[in-house]
């Protein structure tokens, strides 16, 4: 488990990126995580714009386990590589989150900020 207090987002004054952009918060210094692997993260997201909160995992009090795989593709692409114990910012543009605007999410179209603590991975 880390030691690291829930992230807060300081709002974007810059023109949202149109490529994934990976910034490293704290390196860790456990195991990395490979592509095809399952993680157990804390983690908070927020939209890139407003700054809104739309999930976080330490709101619900416990972390959760996913397969890679399973999760968009600025996961998929931002988190490889990424050492336990270590807490990494992802900012995802639509077409690495939920599509562009219409794809039947709602977060469809938006460019999404993501704070990743890295706590396990399988």
């Amino acid at each position: 488990m880390t030691n690291l207090e829930p992230p807060f987002v300081e709002p974007m004054l810059e023109p949202a990126p149109t490529q994934l952009v990976i910034k490293d918060v704290v390196v860790g210094d456990g195991a990395e995580a490979p592509a095809n692997s399952t993680v157990n993260v804390h983690y908070l997201g927020v939209e890139y714009e407003t700054g809104e909160e739309f999930d976080s995992s330490w709101s619900r009090g416990e972390s959760i386990e996913f397969p890679l795989q399973r999760l968009i593709a600025g996961w998929q692409q931002g988190i490889p590589g990424m050492k336990v114990g270590g807490r990494r910012q992802l900012i995802c543009p639509p077409d690495l989150a939920y599509g562009p605007a219409g794809s039947g999410h709602r977060l469809s179209g938006k460019t999404l900020v993501f704070v990743i603590d890295l706590l396990g991975v399988n």
